[in-house]
């Protein structure tokens, strides 16, 4: 079986774009949110569990109202924690089940909240992805066209930046100033390093 490595960052860290690079190595990429809203909008058992939460607003003709549950969750963190005891477990399952599938030396597993939901445990190594907080809250803006206080909430349900990446057994610096894929290389290398070494062993 092949290593399960997690890949994780802050919100506006960049992330997705770093799975994208792994990706082009041949690398397979769970994407936790993803799967997340997958199973939100196809689970019929958790579909009841969300509307009962947040209500008929929470599905618009049968599709997950993202907008409406981000506005209610990123105000209230007792619903954010309720939302998450709800979707964690299955996304977490789902993960495993799709890692236990794969045959190449290792897959990554993409998420943003892998320490804060407790789905680091059955993981062998962690990448984090770095990037300065005005990059990140200037990202966030653009992308999710949202003030900057918004930004600023959405952060504040996660843990520090510079702890998350002290828990973290990779760095990547996506500040702008560093260039990625030779970062990504170095990582992806010392990955098959480690587990060609666990093969001998």
């Amino acid at each position: 079986m092949g290593l399960k490595v997690g890949l994780t960052g802050g919100i506006g860290s960049g992330k997705s774009t770093v799975a994208r690079i792994f990706k082009t190595l041949g690398v397979p990429v769970f994407d936790a949110d993803a799967a997340a809203k997958k199973v939100m909008n196809e689970d019929v058992a958790l579909k009841q569990q969300v509307t009962a939460l947040f209500g008929e607003e929470a599905y618009i003709k049968n599709e997950l109202n993202r907008k409406y549950i981000a506005s209610v969750v990123f105000n209230d963190s007792f619903k954010l924690e309720q939302l998450n005891a709800i979707v964690h477990p299955a996304t977490i399952a789902a993960g495993e089940a799709w890692m236990n599938k794969q045959t190449t030396p290792y897959t990554l597993k993409e998420a943003a909240i892998f320490f804060e939901s407790g789905s680091a445990a059955g993981l062998d190594y962690m990448i984090g992805v770095f990037a300065p907080q005005h990059l990140r809250i200037r990202r966030v803006m653009q992308r999710d066209n949202i003030t900057r206080e918004e930004v600023l909430s959405r952060m504040s349900k996660q843990i520090d930046e510079f702890l998350k990446m002290k828990l973290c057994d990779f760095v990547i610096s996506n500040d702008e100033q560093s260039l990625l894929i030779p970062q990504v290389l170095n990582v992806h290398g010392q990955l098959l390093a480690i587990k060609q070494k666990h093969g001998e062993s």
